[in-house]
């Protein structure tokens, strides 16, 4: 079955459903490859971005295998975001694919901004704050997204890629 078989495919701005699927849920599972084969991790993440896109933030080392493979140029990320324990008939949740990349400097601290909004915790806690902040902080802007609402109907897909270009 191809990425837009059954689905509506916006072509510009997210829709609005998208946007509020990914701001409802906090951990994706990212998946990639490396030479050692396939592999996923889960991470917390906070959702940004305006205009076309959205933007998702996480926190992870450079040092550990999935921040390697991250790094690597060119490297593409899949990723799926749902909520635990649902039953088929009213499942929701998201699929993605996009690119990866450490923030420094002012995007750094823009994307703290988000990140620590989003999980207030991280500010309140001195040790958990300083060790975060010692990591890379990332970007992921995805180029494809698809929403899966079982609640609209089994099997309901609606899907946005990113416009070409800039």
């Amino acid at each position: 079955m191809g990425d837009t078989e059954g689905a509506q495919v916006a072509a510009v701005d997210c829709p609005d459903g998208i946007r509020r699927a990914l701001g409802a849920h906090s951990t994706m599972t990212l998946a990639y490859v490396d030479e050692d084969g396939p592999q996923a991790c889960a991470v917390l993440y906070a959702v940004g971005g305006g205009g076309r896109g959205p933007v998702l933030y996480f926190v992870t080392a450079l040092t550990t295998r999935h921040g390697r493979a991250f790094g690597e140029s060119g490297a593409r990320v899949a990723f799926t975001a749902q909520r635990d324990g649902q039953e088929w008939s009213g499942l929701t949740g998201l699929q993605g694919r996009g690119r990866c990349r450490p923030l420094a400097g002012a995007e750094r601290a823009a994307g703290w901004r988000v990140y620590t909004e989003r999980f207030p915790f991280v500010g309140e806690s001195e040790r958990l704050r300083a060790a975060l902040e010692r990591t890379a902080l990332w970007e992921l802007r995805p180029d494809w997204l698809r929403l899966i609402d079982n609640g609209r109907g089994f099997g309901h897909k609606e899907e946005w890629r990113a416009p070409a270009g800039p």
